[in-house]
């Protein structure tokens, strides 16, 4: 069974960074449940062979399985976390960065022969399907490879390209065409991400990112929410306080400074969203995540 094996090659391949020998792969395992955490989905191919996953993006609340992939086209802020996991049935994962020069030159190959139409409007960013027995096969033979590292250079690119083509026959055709195609609806959305992440600590009017966008701004509205659901000043806001919360675990002391450097003119507010977002107030949660690093941490010095 090509789960069986892909669960395996998981396990026998998972390092503590994520990372393989294969470029663009990661592997993901989970020896015990996570609690929720924030954090951004790229654009990825994110397949799970055993445990759980549930993630929340907007007020949506999505949760694969083994067998499962989700796939996201754009940048996303979400809650994500592993629900089921145990050290004897860890949670185990299967990523891929898609990159849309690569699927823009499958689809050159592919001259679109048979494809379905590419949707006018932008499609969502991102979404939860069954992988199909292709999928699974394309996934294990590219993991394979981890034990023949000479076959890697030549072979991997192959796999990937029929991993992209797999998922541009399937179920998610139209939002990877609408992520390989430069003057998509979902594409013309990306760059206005791209430009909110990039600038996510200055006010912007949204009138100005719609026309960065190349939209007018009821369609640049509609397209954003379509792809991201959420708006773009909510979008901005899970940036900023994501960021907060990277900054500070690493100066937990300075509460209206981080404020400032993420864009809040007020730590009042800021410290209101924080606790909204993360369940804690700002210093409290940073407190906890110290707390939580140095336990993680082999030979770190205990606090009693």
């Amino acid at each position: 069974m090509p789960l069986d094996e892909l669960r395996d090659l998981l396990a026998k391949h998972a390092r503590p960074d994520l990372s393989t020998d294969i470029d663009d792969v990661r592997i993901f395992r989970a020896d015990e449940p996570s609690p929720p955490t924030p954090t951004t989905y790229g654009k990825v191919l994110a397949l799970v062979a055993q445990g759980v996953k549930r993630f929340a993006l907007g007020d949506r609340l999505y949760e694969y399985r083994a067998g499962e992939y989700v796939i996201a086209s754009v940048d996303l802020p979400v809650t994500a976390q592993f629900t089921r996991a145990c050290p004897g049935e860890p949670a185990l994962g299967f990523g891929l960065d898609l990159r849309q020069g690569d699927v823009a030159e499958v689809l050159l190959a592919a001259d679109d022969g048979g494809l379905p139409e590419v949707p006018v409007g932008a499609a969502p960013g991102l979404a939860v399907n069954t992988a199909s027995a292709e999928l699974l096969d394309a996934v294990v033979r590219l993991l394979r490879l981890l034990d023949r590292p000479r076959d890697i250079p030549v072979l991997a690119p192959l796999v990937k390209r029929e991993i992209i083509w797999r998922l541009l026959t399937g179920e998610q055709s139209a939002m990877l065409r609408q992520f390989g195609l430069p003057d998509s609806g979902l594409s013309h959305v990306a760059r206005a991400v791209q430009w909110i992440r990039d600038s996510y600590a200055l006010p912007f009017r949204v009138e100005e990112v719609a026309r960065r966008a190349g939209m007018s701004v009821s369609a640049f509205h509609r397209n954003f929410r379509a792809v991201t659901s959420m708006s773009p000043i909510q979008y901005q806001k899970q940036i900023r306080l994501q960021h907060a919360r990277l900054l500070l675990a690493a100066n937990p002391g300075d509460i209206a400074g981080v404020a400032r450097q993420v864009g809040y003119d007020s730590p009042a507010q800021f410290s209101r969203e924080y606790r909204r977002q993360f369940g804690d107030p700002p210093r409290r949660d940073a407190v906890r995540l110290g707390a939580s690093a140095r336990a993680a941490t082999p030979g770190a010095p205990r606090g009693d």
